[in-house]
């Protein structure tokens, strides 16, 4: 993320210049429609059709609707029910349709289809931006705004900026990028980066091929309809410049982007036995474990990396939670305790990342900052949870991990050496930023401290530590679980100190992580072969999506959801109930059973040991790009993924010949008979959820109820002999009785 102010002098293309002499020449409009109080007027140039966007006495935005590099014609045609109005353009290369959609729920949005039917086989050439902010007499070289946001790698094709003269307001455009899938698959373009640009030329570039590349490969067919472009824009007349309201308008305005997407499906997994595959293969695989000290510790990666207190943290903590949803802790949760004391440096007083034996090709004394905090903070969660050797250890260890907060200010660096603080690596090469999101996890670490301990001194450490990240604005984001847990880090300091600066600091977390996602379904490539929507890439320079990161968002997000309360933003909820939804249909295809054999990196990151797709454990990356999967390797340390989400997507019924599984993180579930459930969701007002009981082994599915608490009756959406499916709102209370 980053800050883009104008130049008093910024450099100019032939095509800004054109638009200016377009609209100086007092071009007359080939149709009006009104948005709220905006206006809209579509003008035709030589190259180009835009939409002029006017918010009286307040500026304008103008929008390349279509570019045509030929000589073409343009007129206004019968609009369908929903439609403000429709344009035709006829070529020589062939027939565009101009979609144009306005509406006003809470907000101003205008949505602008672009759709090309070729004459004959073509290849398209260079097209410029499509958004210039425009200023005093409709020229774009006298706005004046910042530029907040904008798409970052494969991830949501957005712009979210403000033009403060004239006082136009805050402007969210995303370009719905899974419409235009047939087109990058057709031309063999990526949408890297696509949208972004130098104020005041802006918006989407859509990607062309090669010059390089054979036109029999990438043109487009003749007689075959491509979405060149889907963008949906949502306007705010106010613009407040502090970060906090920017950022809960960036999650509002992005919700109202989301209402009008369409949504792929989320599908039922089969959670419960994956997780029993997991941990069986975690117990016996031999690629999976190795001996050190008489104890067992967890390879990083299959049969390869050294035992690291991250790795055995994060499948212990997992371990714990499946053992509690199953009713009996797991054996190998107790091995794997067993050795955790080996990790601690008693003359340092702290966890090393490393065993006392680590081989020589590692340098013992480095750790990366938000590895000293993320193993604290599954030790602390056993402690809070009755472990006394976890809240020994914890105790032991935390004194160092304030003393390192503290010596870096409460800004860390990438790397340093573990014992004495000198910096390895300051920041990282692509933004010059260090990891700006460990201050999230620190406090959190610090807050499970204060509720273990309830010592004000570390109350105060968590507000130290998120007081520092103000004015990061979105550039918050470092690895995203850690934004997740610095998301509900503000929400439990906001419940805890009443002061509502850290709930409003929530929204900046929340924001920055949803920077990182990808609001659409890549269809390119191997992309195919899995689901990308509401993914998150987990660096914030990263190409891919990672397992790790997935599954701990998830449950930072559930921390998130438990304190925020009926305060919690409407759409900040929505997202979070969309996002644990859509893992736990998306995070299926990170296993490498789940994929096709083409679609799997044949090499590995070297050191990373190999791809064993008979393991249940899952491959760490995932590419919105179609690049082959597990390139870095399969992640024995993500095993915990399939008890997590097992843990929190099925629920147990005593007595019942079915359990209860919804892809919605539930709010509470009550028996409140001998044959009837209080069900209570807590997801997003406008959306849908599904639950469903699944037929225990050698049972028979009952039959069953399932109603509103105002008594309406929600009818099945499917029945089969292992399942009964109900489609249901996202938010209240349902009552489910059976027979």
């Amino acid at each position: 993320m980053h800050q883009m102010a104008t130049a008093d002098a910024p450099a100019v293309s032939p095509y800004l210049l054109a638009l200016r002499d377009l609209l100086r020449d007092g071009s007359t409009p080939i149709v009006e429609f009104a948005v709220g109080e905006l206006s809209v007027a579509l003008h035709a140039g030589t190259d180009s059709v835009f939409a002029v966007v006017r918010r009286a006495r307040g500026g304008g935005l103008a929008i390349r609707a279509a570019y045509v590099p030929v000589p073409f014609a343009c007129e206004a045609i019968a609009t369908d029910v929903d439609e403000a109005a429709r344009l035709r353009i006829t070529s020589t290369l062939g027939e565009h349709i101009l979609s144009f959609r306005a509406d006003r729920d809470a907000l101003e949005r205008l949505r602008i289809v672009t759709d090309f039917t070729p004459t004959h086989a073509v290849v398209l050439p260079f097209a410029p931006r499509d958004l210039y902010p425009l200023g005093r007499g409709d020229d774009p070289l006298r706005a004046k705004g910042n530029v907040e946001a904008s798409q970052r790698g494969m991830n949501t094709g957005l712009l979210y900026f403000r033009i403060d003269e004239p006082a136009f307001g805050n402007v969210l455009y995303v370009q719905n990028l899974t419409a235009s899938n047939p087109y990058f698959r057709a031309t063999g373009t990526i949408p890297r980066e696509s949208v972004g640009g130098a104020w005041p030329e802006l918006g989407y570039a859509l990607p062309t091929p090669s010059a390089k590349a054979n036109p029999a490969e990438v043109s487009l067919a003749a007689g075959e309809t491509v979405t060149l472009s889907d963008q949906i824009l949502v306007f705010r007349h106010e613009a407040p410049p502090h970060e906090r309201e920017s950022a809960r308008q960036f999650v509002q305005m992005l919700g109202a982007v989301y209402d009008v997407l369409d949504l792929p499906p989320v599908q039922y997994r089969d959670w419960a036995d994956r997780a029993e595959r997991s941990a069986h293969d975690l117990m016996t695989a031999p690629e999976a474990t190795i001996r050190h000290y008489g104890h067992r510790y967890v390879h990083p990666y299959t049969a390869a990396e050294y035992p690291d207190i991250m790795v055995q943290m994060s499948a212990i903590a997992a371990l714990h939670q499946w053992g509690k949803w199953r009713g009996a802790p797991h054996p190998l949760e107790k091995e794997l305790k067993a050795g955790l004391r080996k990790f601690y440096d008693r003359d340092l007083g702290t966890l090393r990342r490393y065993l006392p034996n680590v081989g020589k090709d590692k340098d013992a004394d480095a750790v990366d900052s938000w590895y000293l905090y993320h193993p604290l903070l599954n030790l602390v969660s056993l402690a809070l949870d009755g472990d006394r050797q976890a809240r020994r250890l914890f105790l032991d260890s935390i004194d160092y991990a304030v003393k390192a907060a503290r010596h870096f200010n409460y800004r860390w660096p990438i790397q340093y050496k573990v014992t004495d603080f000198s910096v390895i690596t300051e920041e990282a090469e692509v933004d010059g930023r260090g990891q700006t999101d460990v201050g999230g996890i620190y406090a959190w670490v610090m807050l499970q401290a204060f509720e273990l301990t309830d010592e004000k001194m570390y109350l105060d450490e968590a507000r130290a530590a998120i007081d520092a990240a103000i004015g990061l604005r979105f550039n918050i984001n470092y690895q995203a679980n850690l934004t997740a847990w610095g998301a509900a880090a503000c929400m439990r300091l906001w419940r805890i100190t009443n002061r509502d600066v850290y709930r409003e600091q929530s929204y900046v977390y929340l924001a920055s992580f949803l920077h990182n996602a990808l609001l659409w379904d890549s269809q390119i490539g191997h992309a195919q072969h899995y689901e990308t929507f509401l993914a998150v890439t987990c660096l914030q320079d990263a190409p891919y999506m990672a397992m790790y990161e997935c599954f701990d968002s998830f449950v930072a997000f559930e921390q998130y959801l438990n304190d925020g309360g009926p305060d919690l933003e409407p759409e900040a909820r929505m997202f979070i109930g969309e996002y644990c939804r859509y893992v736990l249909s998306r995070a299926w295809y990170y296993y490498p059973d789940a994929l096709p054999d083409e679609a799997i990196a044949t090499e590995q990151r070297e050191s990373n040991g190999h791809v064993a797709r008979n393991l249940s454990f899952p491959l760490e990356d995932l590419y919105p790009d179609g690049q082959p999967a597990g390139q870095v390797g399969q992640e024995v340390y993500g095993a915990g993924a399939a008890f997590i989400f097992a843990s929190r997507a099925i629920h147990h019924v005593e007595g019942a010949p079915f359990r209860l599984y919804c892809d919605l993180l539930l709010r509470a579930v009550e028996r409140i008979g001998d044959r009837a459930l209080s069900v209570q969701l807590d997801g997003g007002e406008t959306r849908t959820a599904s639950l469903r009981l699944v037929r225990l082994p050698r049972r028979s599915l009952p039959d069953s109820k399932l109603a509103t608490a105002d008594g309406d009756p929600i009818d099945a959406d499917a029945v089969d002999a292992d399942r009964i499916d109900y489609r249901v709102p996202a938010n209240g209370r349902l009552i489910l009785t059976w027979e």
